[in-house]
């Protein structure tokens, strides 16, 4: 019995281009033709078909897969391809929990991972902030952020929030100094939640700082900025911590 390509891609459950394009790759050999030129799939063609599709099914890339007429093999074998699968089970199983996390804290998609309870209670420029500096920090200090984050007073927050660019003295002068005693100045270029810097990573910190700077004149307006800076002068006085 022979089949069309039609029939022998119905039988394997794939299409007539999937066949035509195992053919190019040269995973199918070319079957025998009738007189009419209609070709004449047979048994071999069906098996080899069939493993080329169970093949691609594990994920295998095309590019690594190699027929003869002992059979299929796959290049370089499956130990690295079953490291792959087992890193993207894990950014999925990452991805759930995240998502997880969005829809129960009704936070916006794009929030950063851990800052999801977080997210409602920060202004846009707040949120645009952590963004970069989740971005910029080594993964191990941005625990310390979320927890400043999380213990600023919202009467600290709101109060700096509703600072308007033509804030007077004294009133800017009084939130720089309740971030201050409470700690609260974590919107700095010197990431006070951050751990100490590592050798041989200046240069990259050099930069983190720059952008930093860049993105808090950008995001705040003028009071805002003016009470960041003291908050940030005010600490380093009084000697708290600010290693970056």
């Amino acid at each position: 019995m022979t089949w069309s390509t039609r029939e022998l891609a119905d039988l394997a459950g794939t299409t007539v281009n999937a066949v035509r394009h195992y053919h190019s790759l040269g995973l199918l050999d070319a079957p025998e033709r009738k007189d009419n030129g209609y070709k004449q799939y047979q048994v071999h063609h069906l098996v080899r078909l069939i493993q080329v599709r169970r093949i691609a099914e594990l994920g295998v890339p095309l590019a690594q897969v190699r027929a003869d007429e002992d059979g299929v093999v796959v290049l370089g074998g499956l130990q690295q391809l079953d490291v792959c699968v087992q890193e993207e089970i894990e950014r999925l199983h990452r991805a759930r929990s995240d998502m997880a996390a969005i829809l129960r804290d009704h936070a916006p998609v794009h929030t950063p991972r851990g800052f999801e309870a977080l997210a409602s209670r920060l202004s846009v420029a707040d949120q645009a902030l952590v963004h970069i500096f989740t971005t910029l920090s080594a993964a191990e200090s941005v625990s310390g952020l979320r927890q400043m984050v999380l213990t600023e007073p919202d009467t600290i927050r709101l109060e700096f929030d509703g600072l308007h660019s033509n804030a007077d003295e004294t009133t800017r002068e009084r939130v720089a100094h309740r971030m201050v005693a409470a700690r609260a100045n974590w919107r700095s270029p010197d990431r006070p939640w951050s751990g100490h810097r590592r050798p041989g990573r200046w240069r990259r910190d050099h930069e983190a700082r720059q952008t930093i700077s860049e993105a808090l004149r950008e995001l705040y307006n003028s009071a805002q900025q003016d009470v960041l800076q003291r908050a940030r002068t005010g600490a380093s006085e009084e000697g708290v911590s600010l290693s970056a």
